[in-house]
């Protein structure tokens, strides 16, 4: 729970969450991870300190402080993912507090970010989401719901889309030409091209769907009509997986990141596939590189004849 805070610190609290909202356009998902990541240091904080934190507090605080609440952070087992995180909040945080001129304090900059390792995107082969696309009547559920995962699936992987993009689309939205506009982070709209057999199956499932669509409702609905959660999209590949012998790394994103990575294999660029994909940055689309060489090495250990330990045994046998 978040300590009693002083009137001055609440309510530049409550100005930075507007501003991240109203004007970054933050996402939900985003405000809730970024309002959890301050609690957690204002209650680190209090305790620190001996009392509610205030502005003054703040404005005093040593790199020493700053580098105690890592500590206490890493002690309690804390992902060095979500340290990094927390600690870009606090910096975004003292940033809005120095330019409404209420806090200066350069401490936190002198705190270095622990290092997180570099994560691969994990894609699926072209056979596999094959596999996922067309394995969706094992689930059960009728023959309607089939649909709506089938069209869910091929949306994500035939578009790259994230899971909240498709889920968020109205019936409206429902693609009926060869582009759609697709609202993603930041509320950044972004056009993306859609290839026939994503429009048929959408088609397919809207006209076997039970529930009455309206135009202004969710396009992607459960079993009782309300709009569908990840959650459930989740579960349901989750018990696909074993059915179709698929890897753990099979889940709703990593659809996602087989379309980036299928299309740089056959020869799209980097700068088509950040646009499509939507990123703001081309260096998170550069990791998509990162697997397309990671294949091309697993590809040249084994079948270089001189890539294997034997193979090179023999040669120095032969050359005794």
């Amino acid at each position: 729970m978040t300590p009693d805070l002083d009137p001055g610190l609440s309510a530049a609290i409550t100005d930075w969450r507007n501003w991240l909202a109203d004007e970054k356009r933050a996402s939900p998902h985003t405000l809730a991870a970024y309002g959890r990541d301050l609690d957690q240091f204002l209650i680190f904080l209090s305790e620190h300190l001996g009392g509610p934190p205030g502005l003054a507090d703040l404005a005093a605080l040593r790199p020493a402080d700053f580098r105690s609440y890592l500590a206490r952070r890493a002690t309690a087992g804390a992902a060095r993912t979500s340290t990094a995180r927390a600690l870009s909040t606090l910096r975004g945080f003292f940033r809005r507090l120095e330019r409404l001129d209420l806090v200066h304090n350069p401490a936190l900059e002198g705190v270095r970010t622990p290092k997180v390792p570099r994560s691969v995107p994990k894609p699926l082969s072209p056979a596999e989401a094959r596999e996922v696309l067309e394995g969706t009547g094992e689930l059960g559920g009728g023959p309607w719901v089939a649909k709506r995962d089938a069209a869910l699936f091929t949306l994500l992987y035939g578009c790259g889309l994230r899971i909240g993009e498709a889920l968020a689309l109205d019936r409206r939205q429902a693609p009926e030409s060869d582009s759609m506009v697709v609202t993603g982070k930041g509320n950044k709209q972004r056009m993306v091209p859609v290839l026939n057999v994503v429009r048929e199956g959408i088609a397919s499932y809207i006209a076997a769907c039970p529930h009455h669509l309206r135009p202004d409702g969710p396009l992607f609905v459960g079993v009782r009509g309300k709009r569908l959660s990840a959650g459930v999209v989740q579960q349901r590949l989750r018990t696909l997986r074993p059915l179709l012998g698929l890897p753990e790394t099979a889940t709703p994103h990593a659809l996602r990141h087989s379309f980036a990575t299928h299309l740089l294999a056959n020869g799209g660029d980097l700068r088509t596939i950040q646009e499509l994909l939507g990123h703001a940055s081309l260096s998170t689309t550069q990791r998509y590189t990162a697997v397309d060489d990671a294949k091309l090495m697993e590809v040249y250990r084994r079948s270089h004849p001189r890539a294997h330990p034997r193979a090179m045994a023999d040669r120095s046998a032969d050359e005794r």
